[in-house]
């Protein structure tokens, strides 16, 4: 009875849906054979031809030479500088800090002699003021300079197909939205279905779609459930939970619920959401499988309140430290680069720490008004375990060996990164690799089969996240994005919102509702430059920069309403309680709110705490 309405839940048993199914379909195509606005053929511009034309324009003003003559060395001069004024760093000193492993970051070929060049030649030939003014000539040239319209018939080639490649990335959202919001054909299939839109279109071409599809969040999340599936076979996730809840005096859902948050939600703000879902992810279903009885055989609201809880006890943690996220780190480097203000850990704390600890009790009430379960004492629940680990006895070899490889394998993804800048690692690991290699040893020491992960490990949702993962590359790739969030930004300027707090406002609401559709670093990476920019514009030298750092940084977050918004949401989506519109239930309104409580705590908290000793705004 339980498993047939599992599998109704997912939808896996569903079949197209081939009325509703015709919308997504029928608005993709219109999308496609519409005019193409100037504005994606200037992007696609800005992306296809603007980085080589900037670069032979540097090479150029700065030796003289046409590109395809300069000497390795001048070449790389070039990209480093095109590198750098595309992220709006423009001043010499920034790019005497570039070093390989960052040139590598952006795939700019290079070695260490050759970098040794360059970076002797801007040191010793260039002031200050002239390598500035050189930056600044090539930003005009790519801004004003370089038209459309300019461009011989070879470039005007490429820059449609950037264009065109928006227009399919426009569409292919459209189309992908409309599918997961409905459910009108199984979310697995949409995930193929971005492969192939992406192929017949000519954006990826066959050799390479198949690998887009993988990525280190997809194999933490393959690993991931995978290791759970080993908890819930020895029984080790029946005592983890025992040890969480027992010395709760009134074991009631309310009150389970508010201890994820306040257990999670901190830890996410140093410990990667990723970890912390697959952790919880075996404890809700537990929690739940065990309040069932003769009486109430199913609650599928309780199932949905417990699943929901986890993922956004991750999702809020976030931006309470740099650690808690690439978005952040991205937007510290960016401020950084770009205007050379720096915001230090335990400072980025003081500002959006107050976020975590303001939107748990937030959160859990949303939650509890979304979410009406008919169980509401999960004592029987906490009796049962009991029950059951009495049974068991002692510690079984298994239930240790399955606990220690969990506990070397959570030690790896907290070290991982910091082990290998210290050279403790020779290679940079990754949580998803750390993860399989659990999964594997659960197999070598005998604690799991193959037909354990083969009947346990929900397969679909790891395809979900894999095509959640290519449409979010597609996306920041193409310059939709980018196209997306200047657009926004530009509609909004005849109508005085492009300075102070409106400006901030619209630039969080564009990066949050981006970030449902991509993952958080890219939505961050594709609406940053632009607001930063913006910002440095509207109030340049003041405390609005770092505080619209900080601000999209957070918003980037707010990954409450799809599935495919954050690898938390996709994880407790493979518990099987889960539709799509559940998620809208609760993340719908906090969405909002979240948006609220971060106007207010940039235009009050923030503004009275200043920023050092720069000016306000």
């Amino acid at each position: 009875m339980k498993s047939s309405k599992t599998k109704k839940i997912t939808g896996y048993d569903k079949y197209v849906d081939w009325k509703i199914f015709s919308i997504p379909v029928i608005l993709f195509f219109i999308v496609l054979v519409l005019p193409t606005p100037y504005g994606m053929k200037d992007v696609g511009m800005e992306y296809q031809v603007g980085p080589q034309a900037v670069i032979s324009t540097l090479t150029l003003e700065l030796f003289q030479k046409n590109s395809a003559d300069a000497e390795q060395w001048q070449i790389l001069c070039a990209n480093i500088m095109e590198q750098n004024m595309k992220m709006g760093a423009l001043s010499k000193d920034r790019f005497l800090k570039r070093t390989i492993s960052w040139c590598r970051q952006y795939q700019i070929p290079v070695d260490e002699i050759n970098l040794k060049k360059a970076q002797a030649y801007v040191k010793d030939q260039l002031t200050s003021e002239s390598y500035e003014k050189v930056m600044v000539n090539a930003l005009k040239f790519q801004k004003q300079g370089l038209t459309y319209e300019s461009l011989s018939e070879k470039d005007k080639i490429l820059a449609d197909k950037g264009a065109w490649q928006i227009k399919v990335s426009i569409a292919m959202t459209i189309f992908v939205v409309l599918c997961f919001l409905t459910e009108c054909i199984p979310l697995p299939g949409v995930a193929f279905c971005i492969g192939l839109i992406l192929v017949f279109s000519g954006v990826v071409p066959r050799t390479m779609v198949a690998q887009l599809y993988w990525s280190d969040a997809c194999w933490f999340i393959m690993g991931s459930l995978m290791f759970a599936a080993a908890f819930v076979k020895t029984g080790v996730d029946k005592r983890v939970c025992l040890m969480m809840f027992r010395k709760l005096a009134v074991p009631n859902i309310k009150w389970i619920t508010l201890i994820f948050f306040v257990i999670i939600s901190p830890l996410a703000s140093f410990i990667s959401d990723h970890a912390l879902a697959a952790m919880f992810l075996p404890i809700g279903m537990l929690l739940y499988q065990n309040s069932l009885s003769k009486e109430t055989p199913e609650d599928p609201e309780l199932a949905k309140m417990l699943m929901i809880s986890i993922a956004l006890a991750c999702n809020i943690g976030g931006p309470g430290a740099p650690s808690g996220g690439a978005r952040n780190v991205i937007m510290m480097t960016y401020l950084s680069d770009m205007f050379g203000y720096d915001i230090g850990y335990f400072q980025w704390m003081t500002y959006c720490f107050p976020f975590v600890l303001v939107m748990i009790p937030i959160t859990w009430i949303v939650l509890n008004m979304s979410f009406k379960p008919k169980i509401h004492s999960l004592a029987p629940a906490m009796n049962h375990l009991k029950n059951e680990i009495n049974k068991m006895g002692g510690w079984s070899w298994k239930q240790k060996v399955s606990l220690v490889i969990f506990v070397v394998m959570v030690f790896g993804w907290f070290t991982e990164k910091s082990f290998y800048s210290l050279g403790i690692y020779p290679v940079r690991l990754g949580i998803g690799v750390i993860a399989v290699a659990g999964a594997v040893a659960y197999l070598l020491t005998g604690v799991v089969n193959w037909r354990d992960y083969q009947e346990k490990v929900d397969w679909g949702v790891v395809w979900l996240y894999a095509g959640a993962i290519i449409f979010g590359r597609t996306l920041d790739t193409t310059g939709a994005a980018y196209w997306m969030a200047r657009s926004v930004l530009d509609l909004l300027a005849p109508l005085n919102m492009d300075s102070g707090i409106s400006l901030m406002v619209v630039s969080n609401s564009l990066t949050a509702g981006l970030t449902n559709l991509m993952a958080d670093g890219p939505a961050a990476a594709a609406v940053g430059p632009v607001a930063l920019n913006l910002a440095a514009i509207a109030h340049p030298g003041t405390i609005f920069l770092p505080f619209m750092a900080m601000a999209t940084a957070i918003a980037s977050s707010f990954a409450y309403c799809l599935i495919i918004g954050t690898p938390p949401n996709a994880i407790v989506y493979a518990s099987g309680y889960l539709e799509p519109k559940d998620y809208l239930r609760a993340g719908i309104p906090l969405f909002i709110i979240a948006n609220v409580i971060l106007f207010l705590l940039s235009a009050v908290y923030w503004v009275w705490k200043g920023f050092g000793s720069l000016p306000g705004f």
